[in-house]
């Protein structure tokens, strides 16, 4: 495979071409076009910490006219009924099917991840977008009985144009879970990636219309989020906001949408524990944990990055956990390892600092000496922190890279304690043969998303998200339905008008 860029060919072991943009451009109203501004950035491939392409630095003037763009397609939208949106879901399905190996590469070049990973998350978008073309004609109000000569109905309809600003740590698959039900119920896109990985939203644009749909009908505008992604939030045209990223970011992202009441659902991360009793299974357990904190090489929001284990089990289980981890292969994504590179040189700094902040707080590093990383790119070891507290900040904070904290725990009150404390609220693993031990912990736990003796399990119809820090809303499923569909309430008199009048 040989890809393209502003200074050199990059190139890949396989067959399949990706095309890397040479050219800084935006997709808006279905053209692609420079950013007003004549601004640019580029883009590194974190494998190699090289530079592999260029794209355009849209800001507001840019979020303005893609705004504009789908709007204009959001009134041919409206006109479209539920069984052709679905059948247009499904072309676009087909799409990307046929484009899912390409697209799995880009997806690696950008991101730094392993290749089989991309792979499993293309095949992901393939699926949310078949989920709802299914869903498209099943959305619909309801008659309410109020009492003769009265007829009370509601109607589920379209906002109209919809934004997504998207992370960098699964590009396309949050951006399709994101526009799949917005296309579902009748509204338009402007997408904002992330500045790091922006080239996966930018082909998806353009498989949109080889799918059929209008010009405008998705729009992407590549930029910084100080720039772009703001003004996408604050901007008083959009009909809803879908937001993936730090709670630090999510903040400002709420403020921005609050000017104008703007409905918002965020996912902005966790600190998910892996709870394990003394009775389960520790060979399956171990495998479950180490695939919870270094898939995607812990850049996930949901990874299972605190072990809470049973102190009668927790030396052999740490033992098993650490010979599982001294085994991953690390290296380039494109070459499918275990584990990838951290998606920037700023991302890589951060999770190391949290190493060397663990060290300094007391914490003692359970993994023995591992053979050199890869000389280029941005890449760590996993680490596996023991004699950790609650009180230390890798217990509570975010990491975002291939980290887990161990801490142990006597009795199902204290794991429930341990489980709860911190400020997110996202996933929970918990790990038991006692099925009705399993159930109660489930409903203890204050998560959004509890998983039992497995870790990322679910799937596209499984309703995701969190409490507390973690966010607003829920994506996946049907569920997801409502967040882009705006409730309109119908009440009429019929025939003449009862004796006496009405209640007012």
């Amino acid at each position: 495979m040989t890809t393209t860029n502003g200074t050199a060919p990059v190139t890949a072991p396989a067959t399949t071409t990706v095309t890397v943009p040479e050219h800084p451009l935006l997709h808006i109203g279905g053209a692609r076009v420079p950013a007003r501004s004549g601004r640019s950035m580029p883009v590194e491939d974190p494998s190699t910490a090289t530079t592999i392409g260029v794209v355009a630095r849209g800001d507001g003037t840019d979020v303005d006219l893609a705004v504009a763009a789908a709007r204009d397609a959001a009134r041919h939208a409206r006109s479209v009924t539920p069984a052709e949106r679905g059948r247009a879901l499904r072309a676009l399905a087909a799409e990307l099917d046929a484009a899912r190996e390409e697209l799995a590469r880009l997806e690696t070049l950008d991101t730094g991840k392993p290749l089989s990973l991309a792979r499993s998350e293309i095949a992901g978008c393939v699926a949310y977008l078949d989920y709802y073309a299914g869903a498209a004609d099943k959305v619909h109000g309801e008659t309410i009985p109020v009492g003769p000569g009265s007829l009370a109905y509601t109607v589920r309809g379209p906002v109209g144009v919809t934004a997504h600003i998207v992370p960098w740590n699964a590009p396309l698959s949050m951006l399709c879970r994101s526009v799949a039900p917005a296309l579902a119920t009748g509204n338009t896109a402007v997408v904002k990636p992330a500045e790091q990985t922006p080239l996966t939203a930018l082909r998806f644009a353009e498989l949109v219309e080889a799918a059929g749909y209008p010009p405008g009908t998705c729009n992407v505008v590549t930029g910084l989020g100080r720039e772009a992604g703001h003004a996408l939030a604050a901007h008083p045209g959009i009909g809803s906001l879908t937001f993936t990223g730090s709670v630090v970011t999510g903040r400002a992202v709420l403020r921005a949408a609050a000017e104008h009441i703007t409905p918002v659902v965020t996912e902005l991360g966790g600190k998910s524990p892996q709870i394990v009793f003394a009775d389960a299974d520790l060979d399956d357990v171990a495998a479950q944990v180490v695939t919870g904190f270094t898939a995607n090489s812990g850049q996930y929001c949901d990874a299972g990055s605190r072990l809470l284990v049973d102190r009668a089990v927790q030396g052999e289980l740490v033992d098993w956990i650490v010979a599982r981890t001294a085994a991953l292969s690390i290296g380039p994504g494109i070459d499918d390892p275990d584990l990838g590179p951290l998606v920037s040189a700023e991302h890589h700094a951060r999770v190391a600092g949290y190493v060397e902040i663990g060290r300094r707080e007391g914490a003692r590093v359970a993994d023995g000496p591992r053979g050199a990383l890869p000389d280029r790119g941005h890449f760590l070891a996993p680490t596996t922190f023991v004699d950790v507290t609650p009180d230390m900040r890798i217990a509570r904070e975010e990491i975002f890279g291939p980290v887990l904290t161990v801490l142990g725990f006597d009795d199902e009150d204290e794991a429930v304690a341990l489980a709860d404390a911190t400020d997110y609220g996202l996933g929970v693993g918990i790990h038991t043969r006692d099925i009705d031990r399993a159930l109660r912990v489930a409903g203890r736990v204050d998560a959004g998303y509890v998983m039992i003796n497995e870790y990322f399990g679910g799937g596209t119809a499984v309703p995701f998200g969190g409490t507390k820090l973690s966010g607003t809303g829920r994506e996946r499923g049907l569920v997801a339905l409502e967040s882009y569909v705006a409730l309109k309430t119908v009440v009429a008199r019929v025939g003449a008008r009862p004796a006496g009048g009405g209640d007012r």
